[in-house]
């Protein structure tokens, strides 16, 4: 069975950081580093995402599975998790499933309900690249351009693409995510009656859709122990848009407990 890739910084107690989709741990260096002052942080790499292996499945459950299975190999328990986006939906369904490995949990902009995007035309042009022909990055950057207008969104994907000696390959399982979007816009099958008594902060942006009322509602409900924050003047990259706001929220949970 194949183990997922991940960085350790710091000492103290275990926080595990999850990244998002098409992300991995090194978005999140820059808030591990500062994190590091205070807890021994490990940036996990999710299947099919970063250094991590790629797989044929892929939905909430068996994400969840792989971090639990690695926690355990590194004889890890009484966890604090923080989770990004789709790493917070694997960080709710790891609480569910193995509630003793999770102590307190960290949500940004993310709530435990399905929603409605499926990437393609994010997807697709990135499928049509011929990475065969392509001889540098900017040339690769060039072509997206034309059906990725957007610099930073850009950029951010790009990362994902790397260089070896037999030329480029991309980093993220591209073909297998886009089949099972529905799972990871959905949020799997739950019990009627789920759950989750934990700690938990939510963290939302001002300016991101991902949490409205009605999904400040669902959170409220599932999540007996909960706490909500809204950082202003940010959207959905949240951790990045506002690092020092989020820093302190994230410090000022944990280090109450």
């Amino acid at each position: 069975m194949s183990e997922l890739h991940f960085s350790i910084s710091g000492s103290g107690k275990p926080l595990v950081i999850l990244h998002g989709l098409f992300g991995s741990g090194k978005n999140w260096q820059s808030q591990a580093r500062r994190l590091a002052g205070h807890f021994q942080v490990f940036t996990i790499d999710l299947r099919n995402h970063g250094e991590s292996f790629h797989a044929d499945e892929m939905n909430y459950s068996v994400m969840a599975e792989d971090v639990a299975r690695l926690l355990s190999r590194l004889e890890l328990s009484d966890c604090d998790i923080l989770g990004h986006s789709m790493g917070g939906k694997v960080a709710m369904m790891l609480a569910l499933q193995h509630p003793d490995l999770v102590a307190r949990m960290i949500v940004a902009d993310i709530a435990p309900v399905a929603y409605f995007h499926h990437y393609d035309d994010l997807i697709n042009p990135i499928l049509a690249l011929p990475l065969e022909r392509i001889e540098s990055r900017a040339q690769a950057e060039q072509l997206l351009r034309q059906n990725i207008p957007e610099d930073q969104l850009r950029a951010f994907l790009l990362q994902n693409l790397v260089r070896e000696p037999a030329g480029w390959r991309w980093r993220v399982n591209w073909q297998v995510i886009q089949r099972d979007m529905e799972w990871l816009t959905g949020f799997g099958d739950l019990p009627q009656d789920w759950l989750i008594e934990l700690p938990s902060l939510f963290i939302r942006g001002e300016k991101s859709d991902y949490i409205g009322n009605a999904e400040l509602e669902i959170i409220k409900h599932r999540f007996s122990d909960c706490k909500i924050e809204t950082i202003s003047a940010a959207g959905h990259w949240l951790h990045a848009e506002k690092p020092e706001v989020f820093n302190r929220l994230v410090l000022e949970f944990l280090q109450a407990g």
